[in-house]
């Protein structure tokens, strides 16, 4: 396969490009930028810093990805964003390198989907099948597990962490963190049930649902505190790797979870 780049395009002599990357009119691409196999990048797009991007991925017209990020503490460290394969970025999309405060990478992972202005900011830690809904925004180091869903319009704050499968409304503000398959709404976001329609679509059994209702139930629908509801989880719900990474996630959470 061969790269195509157009003529008004700005690539720096040292950025890597795989085979069959084609680079649309007046992209600027910096000099630590690695591009996979059969990317596409449009027109008007800036790949800059420390930047690696996967393979058969998209990247939207105006998008701005590797940019310092927004962090009064950063002074020019090096850092890095690392994007898996197929992962589209549309137009305005902005993905910001890390900051010092964390391991060093911004990382998005593999099929993901985000959509016009989404943002990114830095030291985010973005797995697998993500889809960002226009103008959704994580701030920084922000976790966000597996196929999940956030809503256009929506602002997760920093720090947070969203569990696998979570979806979050549009137009939500995201202050603690969301357990998985949970469904989040408004500002401040609150629980308002599961996302029983996506586990279905990703084929979850009837008993691992009904199990994955009764923990919701004993979470948020009881008169048990959290301590009390996980105890009862662990007692009463069958041992299922689902039920175990969501007693895990509240197990684990520091910010603590919606509520």
């Amino acid at each position: 396969m061969v790269s195509h780049i157009h003529p008004t395009a700005l690539v720096d002599s040292a950025a890597e490009l795989g085979p069959g990357v084609s680079v649309g009119p007046y992209a600027i691409i910096g000099p630590q930028v690695r591009i996979g196999e059969a990317t596409e990048i449009l027109g008007h797009t800036v790949l800059e810093g420390a930047l690696d991007i996967g393979t058969h991925c998209l990247v939207g017209p105006h998008a701005v990805i590797g940019g310092p990020p927004q962090d009064l503490k950063y002074h020019g460290e090096p850092t890095r964003v690392s994007i898996g394969d197929r992962v589209q970025l549309r137009e305005f999309a902005t993905v910001h390198r890390a900051s010092v405060g964390g391991d060093g990478v911004t990382r998005v992972g593999s099929d993901c989907y985000f959509m016009a202005y989404a943002h990114v900011g830095h030291d985010c830690q973005v797995e697998d099948k993500v889809v960002m809904a226009s103008q959704a925004c994580l701030g920084g180091h922000v976790h966000v597990g597996r196929q999940v869903i956030v809503g256009g319009l929506s602002g997760v704050h920093q720090f947070v962490h969203i569990g696998e499968m979570a979806f979050v409304s549009g137009c939500s503000g995201v202050g603690q963190d969301v357990p998985p398959y949970v469904i989040v709404q408004g500002v401040p976001a609150s629980p308002v049930g599961l996302n029983v329609v996506g586990l279905r679509r990703h084929g979850f059994s009837s008993e691992t649902l009904a199990a994955i209702k009764q923990a919701y139930k004993l979470l948020y629908r009881s008169n048990l505190n959290t301590t009390q509801a996980l105890e009862r989880m662990a007692q009463e719900l069958p041992s299922l790797p689902e039920i175990e990474r969501f007693i895990a996630f509240v197990q684990r959470s520091k910010r603590g979870i919606i509520k």
